[in-house]
C-alpha cells in the first residue's frame, strides 16, 4: 500500500513541478516567476523526501536539508535584488 501512495505523491509532485515550469516562462512579472522557482525548490525538496522513503536510505533526506537551505538563501538573496538592486551592501 505505500508504494502506491509513494507513486501518486511523486506523480503529483512532478506535475507540480511542471506546473510551477510553466509558470516561471510565462509568468507576467518578475516576482511571479522568483514566487514559482521557490515552489519549484519545495517541490523538489518533497520528491527528495519522498525517493528517500522509497529507496529506505538517509542520503536523500542530508540532500533535502542542503537544498531547503540552499533554495531559502537564493530565494532571499533574489528578493533582496529585487527590493534595492544590490545584494551586498
Amino acid at each position: 500500500m505505500i508504494t502506491y501512495a509513494l507513486y501518486f505523491a511523486i506523480g503529483c509532485f512532478a506535475l507540480a513541478l511542471l506546473f510551477n515550469l510553466y509558470r516561471v516562462v510565462r509568468a507576467p512579472g518578475v516576482t511571479d516567476r522568483v514566487l514559482a522557482l521557490d515552489t519549484m525548490a519545495v517541490d523538489a525538496i518533497a520528491l527528495l523526501v519522498l525517493f528517500g522513503i522509497w529507496e529506505g536510505t538517509a542520503i536523500f533526506f542530508e540532500a533535502s536539508i542542503l537544498y531547503a537551505m540552499t533554495g531559502f538563501v537564493a530565494t532571499v538573496a533574489y528578493g533582496k535584488f529585487l527590493l534595492r538592486g544590490d545584494i551586498i551592501e
